[in-house]
């Protein structure tokens, strides 16, 4: 059964630690070793959230034992593989704060010991090539009360070896034969059931070229590649947790002398999204997004388009902890990091993204006059910017009601609110087009009340953000919300393009913000005041044409 992760729970053990303490110490398994981990991300693709809690566990494992953790390319798939995704890897790495130093690899590095490993098992009886299709085979795996079958298990060594080197050579076409492990038909693992460990794949590699036709499994590459570079700790999420016995054979009977451990962790699941490689894939072909890195993605380009922080991701990562048992995570615990982060490092700032003009109607025509305001209350280190402050404002349509609701606490007639940092005023008044719709807010302001406060001591209970007409700057304002409006779209039994919700995107133009965003650098992130956190657009946003992204509301957006 799975268990649901809240804000509020306490942050768990990480029982990966809790094994390795146990084999360092004195006749350990690693006693006097260094911890060695490795991460091997297949490059067909883009890293995803789902990725980082992998890539965390194996770099911050090796970080906290004082040892080395290997970034290594598995790329034994040359279908989908391309340099392009090699490099945003280690680019993603990078922006998380991790570094794998010298030690950079490929599996395709190890192909030639690969295959002579392989023609080692031949000859020790422990292989054999087998010419069942995928379908026969499939066919022929059995059941709980039967073995599986292969008329071609007791074939001859010689022949075996035979039929391997011309397999090599490129005789044979993709799905003619197979490379089998001669382990156990009959064991209640499908997976010791002489699984195949070479397959004839005549494609283009995106490092060997056309050097290769036939190419190992992943269960029988990833023991080697992690013997070939003396790994201590094999790291892998919970569905190789039934491979690890073919892990094991593998490691023992091949020519090589290591001995890695593997050790498998939940993977992480994560609400209203998705972290199928396949379906990211679909929305980005299908142009459901604009791309890989479109910020509704959960991919870390996308994230950090959207103005997520190395420091928010890995907080979220030790929130959620290591564990054994599947478990999903509510993505309000990954806003909920972001949000701590900004709060404390994000510069304040004041945006209006539905503009309605304000007017002063007793403040002179010609004057101006600034105020110095903190950049970050919580940073006293943080300094400060100015705002300029004129008879013309602009404040968000919302805040202003002819005829105010219950409660309603701002801009209505006969009401005082106070303008933030600068004046207290009282509305007038208001202009109206011939549709009958409000385009302008009249109001007086209180001359002694420069700062917000009133000097005979009134209370003014409302506050409202705004921006000078004079010296604000137009933008682009871009609101993400949840790419999905199923809390579990990635169910099996749920067309997850069914559960895309309409209105993930909406995009505000003419959004007036305050200079001190005139000269903001891709990825700087602001908290706009009374809106959320925003950060300026990696791609879009240059000066003269600014573009901003919500990040995350200054609220739980998911709770409902």
């Amino acid at each position: 059964m799975e268990e649901k992760i809240l804000q509020e729970e306490i942050r768990p053990q990480n029982f990966i630690h809790e094994i390795i303490d146990e084999e360092l110490k004195e006749n350990g398994r690693c006693y006097g070793k260094t911890v060695h981990t490795r991460f091997p991300p297949e490059p067909n693709g883009y890293l995803h959230i789902g990725h980082v809690k992998a890539l965390c566990i194996d770099f911050g494992t090796a970080e906290k034992y004082g040892g080395v953790c290997h970034l290594r390319m598995d790329d034994t798939n040359p279908t989908k593989e391309d340099v392009e995704y090699v490099e945003a890897i280690q680019e993603d790495i990078h922006w998380l704060g991790y570094d794998w130093g010298e030690h950079f690899y490929y599996a395709s590095d190890y192909f030639d010991v690969m295959y002579d490993l392989a023609v080692g098992l031949i000859k020790k009886g422990l292989a054999y090539v087998c010419e069942l299709t995928p379908e026969q085979m499939k066919e022929n795996r059995g059941d709980l009360t039967h073995p599986a079958v292969s008329p071609y298990r007791d074939r001859p060594i010689e022949e075996s070896l035979d039929l391997f080197a011309r397999m090599r050579a490129g005789e044979f076409e993709d799905g003619a034969m197979t490379l089998r492990a001669k382990i156990d038909l009959a064991s209640g693992n499908f997976n010791m059931r002489d699984p195949a460990i070479y397959r004839i794949n005549h494609a283009h590699h995106h490092r060997q070229g056309d050097k290769w036709c036939i190419y190992p499994m992943y269960d029988f590459a990833h023991p080697i590649e992690d013997m070939m570079e003396n790994i201590t700790h094999s790291l892998c999420s919970l569905e190789f947790e039934n491979h690890r016995p073919l892990y094991d054979w593998v490691k023992n009977n091949v020519d090589l002398d290591a001995d890695p451990r593997q050790i498998e962790f939940a993977r992480l699941g994560i609400n209203y999204t998705v972290l199928s490689k396949r379906k990211l894939r679909k929305l980005v072909e299908d142009g459901i997004v604009s791309g890989w890195d479109d910020p509704r993605m959960p991919t870390l380009c996308g994230l950090r388009r959207r103005g997520y922080t190395p420091a928010a991701v890995r907080e979220f990562i030790d929130r959620i902890g290591v564990a054994k048992v599947p478990n999903t995570v509510e993505y309000a615990l990954l806003e909920a990091c972001l949000r701590d982060d900004l709060n404390a490092n994000a510069t304040r700032a004041m945006a209006v993204l539905r503009p309605l003009k304000l007017t002063i109607t007793n403040y002179p025509e010609d004057q101006t006059e600034t105020f110095e305001t903190e950049n970050n209350p919580l940073d006293p280190e943080a300094g400060t910017h100015t705002l300029t402050f004129s008879r013309d404002l602009y404040i968000e349509e919302d805040d202003f009601m002819e005829e105010p609701v219950k409660g309603y606490r701002r801009l209505f007639p006969g009401n005082e609110v106070r303008i933030k940092s600068a004046y207290i005023v009282k509305c007038t008044g208001c202009v109206k087009d011939e549709n009958g719709s409000v385009t302008e807010v009249l109001c007086e302001y209180d001359p002694d009340s420069r700062g917000g406060n009133a000097a005979d001591g009134r209370k003014v209970r409302g506050t409202i953000h705004w921006a000078d007409a004079r010296t604000a700057v137009d933008a682009e304002v871009r609101l993400y919300s949840s790419l999905f409006n199923d809390p579990d779209p990635d169910a099996a039994d749920k067309d997850f393009m069914a559960c895309l919700a309409p209105d993930s995107l909406e995009v505000l133009k003419g959004c007036k913000l305050e200079a001190a965003f005139a000269n903001a650098t891709p990825e700087q992130s602001f908290q706009f005041m009374r809106l959320g956190y925003f950060c300026a657009d990696s791609k879009d946003s240059r000066e003269g044409a600014l573009v901003f992204n919500r990040s995350v509301s200054l609220k739980d957006g998911f709770k409902k």
